[in-house]
């Protein structure tokens, strides 16, 4: 039996300096499993610190130890690559940068499409009302004049979204490119809903940002696409 070795003032210490531990620890998981150690131990003081349980202690701290369990295993499913949904799972390297839960809830909120025709997806000094990653195909650009592309796997409409201002350039986008959509409003929306959901737009936002300004100041040069696609592995 535990009880032969632990006595009861041995197991609320226990008890207390896992808690105390758990509070220390910045990373959510291994804080909420201290807690869930500190609450069996508390639980099990509860069996045998009289010779009558402490029941009212006892469910208080069981339910406790299920709220922490439920919030746990929300923080693995966060963090496991089965959150990722099955038909963009081939995608999600682009965004590896993402914990898989908050990926999900990204791309779950968007249209997933083929163009079967060409199109503008943004217009030089228009608010656009759509964000879109390009998977594939092309970006032809027009901005003050001058015309140059840039590469897939790049946001569209991006800067625009962050700073609520009209476009700063005109975008097109070829047939058979390969694309996800976002409704701006919609994402503004749940955005101001859950932070969480804020932080995951602006953190894949950046990093396209990083690499576009780079390269911005050599938008024609021959090895554009190849340095984008090196810079953007670093950001990874």
């Amino acid at each position: 039996m535990l009880s032969d070795y632990l006595g009861p003032e041995l197991v609320i210490l226990l008890a207390g300096g896992a808690f105390t531990i758990g509070y220390l620890i910045i990373n959510q998981i291994a804080l909420r499993l201290m807690i869930m150690l500190g609450t069996s131990l508390y639980i099990y003081y509860y069996f045998t610190a009289t010779d009558t349980p402490l029941w009212e202690a006892i469910y208080t701290s069981t339910v406790m130890g299920t709220a922490n369990l439920i919030g746990l295993g929300g923080l693995l499913w966060q963090q496991s690559k089965l959150a990722v949904p099955h038909a963009h799972r081939d995608i999600y390297p682009l965004f590896s940068s993402l914990p898989p839960g908050d990926f999900r809830d990204l791309v779950l909120r968007a249209e997933r499409k083929v163009l079967d025709a060409p199109r503008q997806v943004t217009t030089e000094g228009v608010k656009p009302d759509t964000l879109i990653y390009v998977i594939s195909g092309q970006i032809d650009v027009m901005k003050r004049g001058e015309r140059f592309s840039m590469p897939p796997n790049l946001f569209v409409g991006e800067v625009a979204y962050l700073t609520r201002q009209p476009s700063a350039a005109t975008t097109r986008l070829p047939a058979g490119a390969e694309v996800l959509i976002w409704d701006v409003a919609s994402l503004r929306t749940r955005a101001e809903k859950k932070s969480r959901f804020k932080l995951a737009i602006e953190a894949m936002i950046s990093s396209d940002l990083a690499v576009k300004v780079a390269f911005a100041v050599a938008p024609h040069h021959h090895e554009w696409a190849e340095d984008a696609e090196a810079r953007r592995v670093m950001h990874r």
